[in-house]
């Protein structure tokens, strides 16, 4: 994935059930995440050249992190899906990164279900919770 895919790909996860983006979802906080994680996000393209699918991908030094993995609707159940998630372990696994994690929206049934079929482990002992911090004006990520 590319700097340049961000308006194709953000209209993709907009238009993607169970997605939720938020103000950290920017073109300036996705060429941070590029920039941190190079070589790890993926994006799949259909025959005429437009992105059908894409999976933001990085890792902290220890676990690895999938972010906003979305299949345009008519390119469901062919892979594609697979063949990105495919992908970003391989680039884990270069990095040497043996485990990764995801977030769901505890409601996104669809999306559990997309998961535990592809083989993920829900985690019980774990909650995740968050803070917002106050930035800078112009530094929010």
């Amino acid at each position: 994935m590319a700097l340049a895919d961000y308006d194709a790909v953000a209209a993709l996860w907009r238009d993607t059930e169970g997605m939720g983006l938020g103000e950290s979802d920017t073109r300036q906080n996705m060429a941070t995440y590029l920039d941190r994680n190079p070589g790890f996000s993926v994006v799949a393209q259909g025959a005429d050249g437009r992105i059908v699918g894409a999976v933001l991908c990085g890792h902290d030094g220890r676990r690895g992190y999938l972010h906003h993995l979305a299949v345009a609707r008519d390119f469901r159940r062919r892979g594609i899906a697979r063949a990105m998630l495919d992908a970003c372990f391989a680039a884990l696994a270069a990095a040497g990164i043996p485990k990764c994690n995801i977030f769901l929206f505890s409601d996104h049934d669809a999306g559990r279900e997309f998961w535990v079929h592809n083989g993920w482990a829900h985690r019980r002992d774990l909650h995740v919770m968050q803070k917002t911090i106050a930035v800078a004006s112009g530094q929010g990520r």
